[in-house]
């Protein structure tokens, strides 16, 4: 599954040399969320180590990468593991399916208010009974 994220780079940790034929390299993207900006941790693997080479911590980015899942002595372990970084477009933060096109904003994903003219309050009335 690919996806995309803009966010600020927060943290770049060092490549790491995990066996000795695979490296890896983490690093953490602050990604606007309301109130409450989440830190989001991905990671680079193998030739794609280098990606990060050319960015700083605070940069801006735009990050494609795949959700990569699997189990391990009865525990599951996910990653996003980052296959692209790019410099950031200035355009808001979403994510995109596999199908690769771009999700719109919800408010335009919907219709303008079906009912303008409906009003929440129930309506008045002299009668108390309930029947």
């Amino acid at each position: 599954m690919a996806f995309d994220v803009e966010g600020k780079l927060h943290r770049i940790f060092p490549t790491e040399q995990k066996s000795a034929s695979f490296t890896a390299r983490e690093f953490v993207l602050e990604v606007p969320d309301g109130n409450y900006p989440q830190l989001i941790k991905f990671q680079a693997v193998q030739d794609r180590c280098n990606l990060l080479d050319n960015f700083s911590e605070g940069d801006q980015v735009r990050v494609s990468f795949d959700l990569r899942g699997r189990e391990w002595n009865g525990k599951y372990l996910t990653n996003l593991n980052a296959w692209r970084i790019d410099a950031a477009t200035g355009e808001s933060g979403g994510n995109q399916g596999s199908s690769g096109g771009r999700s719109k904003p919800a408010a335009e994903n919907f219709p303008a208010d079906p009912f303008p003219n409906y009003s929440d309050a129930p309506p008045v009335s002299s009668d108390d009974l309930p029947f």
